[in-house]
């Protein structure tokens, strides 16, 4: 039995500490209006499991650009509408 090949959707972010990591897209969805995706961080060939981030996304022509929810108080609106909808 073979497991099947997932193809993600990838994008860098900055840590607090100034590295870059890779996101995946597992998920994307609409909350008043806004786009956002939900994304797990990638470590060598696969996506991890532990735990989830959610980014707002702005849809160009060509691209997407992920921007980071800094008010905290707006991050867990929008985590909990997304868990609402799972």
């Amino acid at each position: 039995m073979s497991e099947e090949f997932k193809e993600y959707i990838t994008f860098m972010v900055k840590t607090k500490d100034g590295n870059e990591v890779e996101m995946a897209v597992i998920d994307q969805f609409e909350f008043e209006n806004k786009g956002y995706v939900a994304a797990a961080l990638v470590d060598g060939d696969t996506v991890s499991d532990q735990g989830c981030y959610i980014y707002r996304v702005k849809v160009g022509e060509d691209d997407f650009k992920v921007e980071k929810i800094t008010n905290q108080i707006d991050y867990n609106r929008v985590a909990e509408a997304y868990m609402e909808m799972k």
